[in-house]
């Protein structure tokens, strides 16, 4: 009934919406240039184009569009060419050359010189230069040097074995002459991919340009989902992509003039701890939470059906995926472990969650609120801007937090999230683990093959379940809506906007000739 009585509102809502702003026309819109640009809607802006410092989603959605990689995945989630092909010469050697692209052109950078084994090689260096504070630069501590052969050619030499070693070769290459010169990619990116930058006027407006035809394209940030929702409708975006609460997602999908794409997700929502808390150290009260939440009714209720339960960063079916059982909703087992620890309804507990001022964010942590609250647990939401809200995560100023990772593939993540040596800023350890059989384990499974690892980082699961720095939430599935005139988007299951490079807004014209 609540779901109606709310679908009801949004209509009333957005009809009003629409009827006020009518007397804004269609030449002044033109005369606003907002129709010449293809128009994206983002929950949060990019927080920097610089490929060697960004970890944000949005940052690294938009960084593939304007940057190419050595290396990119394939549907089994195993590494693919991207810019490069590779041969392994020995255990701990890698060999890359560049390959020619489709018009049997190497690439080039959007300043119109060659990307060459020289750029490769001083974007790999500046990321494991200490002074330039990388997050990327743990995961890659293993490369002892790198020795350019030729022109198109390069060689990796390592200080350990490692057969997943392409997989970490992901960052963007970035020109070594605007990088010896200090040159600030972080808001003037300049790569060789398929986008060029155009303008950032403002933290919440980005502008590229595609390359093969000069479409431009606004990244326009619209933190509140019912105002995205609105300028979809009006014709100010022409396209959106997740973050919506499930009213939202039906009343576009009811709605004739809007299509839509929907596709299972991949990316991994969890709840985090500070393991150096005094409370949240305690795995009695992390049992006891992940015991607590009932992720069915948060997934029927607030997300519409649009996620599966995760137990873990990858599904069963990925080939590093564990079978976990899951820590299922059970408020008796939860409340046994609050009183064991001292709490009853007379000593309650009070925990402090921290989430991004993304309505439906606060609309997830105000349920999880709601379900500690039965077992003695008051939980005071604190809200704040991206940046302020990441920095404070990276810094490890929380309690509780609530994040998603997007668009992992291979298990090289377990080190730059879990072993004590990746830090922020050396890494993504932001719930301050320290425990050194998770540390065994990571180091054990990049010494083995393929076909042993798959085993090593099964166990190294089980022991992550058990220790609990995460509380496993859900894959939530991505879906996107667009205008009737957008055509050739697609939806992938790390939701990037690759799909970007092939788009198409379709004139009238050109519609009414292809219906005949």
């Amino acid at each position: 009934m609540g779901c109606v009585i709310k679908r009801i509102l949004l209509s009333v809502l957005i009809t009003a919406f629409l009827f006020s702003i009518t007397a804004c026309s269609d030449e002044q819109a033109n005369h606003h240039g907002i129709n010449k640009a293809i128009r994206f809607g983002l929950s949060t802006a990019p927080v920097t184009l610089d490929p060697l410092q960004a970890t944000d989603a949005a940052s690294g959605r938009i960084n593939r569009l304007i940057y190419q990689r050595l290396v990119e995945f394939g549907t089994d989630n195993k590494p693919i060419p991207g810019i490069t092909r590779w041969q392994q010469i020995d255990a701990q050697h890698y060999r890359f050359t560049l390959l020619k692209n489709s018009l049997s052109q190497f690439p080039r950078f959007h300043h119109n010189k060659a990307l060459t084994a020289h750029d490769i090689k001083a974007t790999y260096d500046a990321v494991l230069d200490i002074k330039t504070a990388s997050p990327h630069r743990n995961s890659l501590k293993h490369i002892e040097r790198i020795k350019v052969l030729d022109e198109h050619t390069i060689d990796f030499y390592l200080s350990r074995p490692d057969p997943l070693f392409p997989a970490f070769l992901v960052i963007g290459i970035v020109p070594e002459d605007l990088l010896k010169s200090g040159h600030s990619f972080n808001d003037k990116p300049v790569g060789s991919g398929a986008f060029v930058f155009s303008h950032w006027p403002f933290d919440e407006q980005l502008f590229v340009r595609r390359q093969t035809d000069q479409q431009l394209f606004e990244f326009l940030k619209v933190s509140n989902p019912t105002v995205r929702v609105l300028k979809l409708l009006r014709g100010e975006l022409d396209l959106i992509q997740n973050n919506l609460p499930p009213e939202h997602i039906t009343y576009l999908k009811d709605n004739k003039a809007i299509k839509s794409l929907t596709k299972m997700g991949s990316n991994y929502t969890y709840l985090g701890f500070n393991l150096n808390d005094e409370n949240t150290s305690q795995l009695a009260l992390r049992q006891a939470i992940a015991y607590a939440l009932d992720r069915d009714k948060i997934i029927r209720y607030a997300l519409g059906n649009g996620a599966q339960k995760a137990n873990g960063f990858f599904p069963e079916q990925h080939w590093a995926g564990a079978r976990l059982t899951g820590y299922n909703s059970d408020q008796k087992k939860a409340i046994e472990l609050m009183q064991q620890l001292g709490y009853s309804g007379q000593k309650r507990l009070q925990l402090t969650y921290k989430t991004s001022s993304d309505p439906f964010r606060i609309r997830i942590a105000t349920i999880i609120q709601s379900q500690l609250k039965e077992i003695f647990i008051d939980v005071d939401i604190r809200s704040y801007d991206w940046g302020t809200f990441y920095g404070d995560i990276k810094n490890g100023h929380f309690q509780l937090y609530s994040l998603t990772w997007v668009g992992i593939s291979t298990p090289d993540i377990f080190r730059y999230v879990f072993h004590s040596d990746s830090l922020p800023p050396s890494g993504a350890n932001r719930g301050r683990l320290n425990n050194a059989l998770i540390d065994q384990l990571i180091e054990k499974a990049e010494q083995q093959s393929l076909t042993e690892q798959a085993n090593t980082y099964q166990e190294l699961q089980e022991q992550l379940h058990r220790l609990l720095p995460y509380v496993s939430l859900w894959y939530e599935d991505n879906i996107a809506f667009f205008q009737d005139d957008i055509h050739d988007y697609r939806v992938s299951s790390d939701g990037n906007y690759d799909a970007l490079k092939h788009v198409q807004r379709l004139l009238p014209a050109t519609k009414a000739q292809g219906s005949k």
